[in-house]
C-alpha cells in the first residue's frame, strides 16, 4: 500500500488533548486562526496524492490504524485545509461528513 499523505505535527493546541479523551484527534495545517488552533494538532501541510477511503491505513507514530469509514467531505478538507477529525471507534459508516473513522484505541 502506498503512502498518500505524510505530515509532521509541529504544535499541539492548548485544548487539543481533551478530544483524545473522547477518542478524537483533530488536525489542522499551520496558519489556522488562533481560536481554532487551540483545539487542534497543528501540522505542516503535505500533499494528498491518492484517495482517502476505507481499507487504507493511518499511521500515527508507531501505531497503525485501519480506516473503516470516510465522511463525504473529509478528503476535500484534508486536501484544502489539512483538517481532519479522526475518530477511534471503528464505525463502518461516517458519523459526520468531515470525519474519518479508524479501528483501535486512540493515542494516550
Amino acid at each position: 500500500m502506498s503512502v498518500i499523505y505524510q505530515t509532521t505535527i509541529t504544535r499541539i493546541g492548548q485544548n487539543a488533548k481533551e478530544a483524545l479523551g473522547e477518542q478524537m484527534l483533530i488536525t489542522l495545517r499551520e496558519g489556522a486562526p488562533a481560536d481554532i488552533e487551540e483545539f487542534c494538532f497543528i501540522h505542516c501541510h503535505g500533499e494528498l496524492t491518492g484517495a482517502l477511503q476505507p481499507g487504507a491505513r493511518c499511521e500515527l507514530g508507531q501505531h497503525c490504524y485501519p480506516v473503516t469509514a470516510v465522511g463525504s467531505v473529509a478528503e476535500q478538507n484534508l486536501r484544502e485545509l489539512g483538517h481532519i477529525t479522526l475518530r477511534f471507534d471503528g464505525l463502518r459508516e461516517a458519523e459526520f461528513p468531515g470525519t474519518v473513522h479508524v479501528a483501535g484505541p486512540g493515542p494516550a
